[in-house]
């Protein structure tokens, strides 16, 4: 479900969500992610999407607070993974 891409992103930045490491191998990574049910988004749009879904409330946030998110990691190829800690 996530690619090399994805693992290696929440690899090197999950301390900006937790305060100690969570995973140490793209395997560890993938098992986590599945378990909080982490999502990987196209777009900013879309992260925006999730977050209303959500009934997270974002009135009056622009696109950079919401990218600023802990939640939010951007893999670097436009799409983002939203994790829920």
């Amino acid at each position: 479900m996530y690619d090399e891409a994805v693992l290696q992103c929440f690899l090197e930045k999950q301390e900006q969500l937790f305060p100690e490491r969570v995973a140490e191998t793209p395997e560890e990574a993938e098992d986590f992610l599945e378990e909080c049910m982490a999502v990987v988004v196209d777009s900013v749009r879309e992260v925006w999407e999730y977050f209303d879904e959500a009934g997270i409330d974002m009135e009056g946030a622009d696109e950079e607070e919401i990218l600023d998110a802990d939640e939010v990691f951007e893999i670097g190829d436009g799409r983002y993974l939203i994790v829920e800690g």
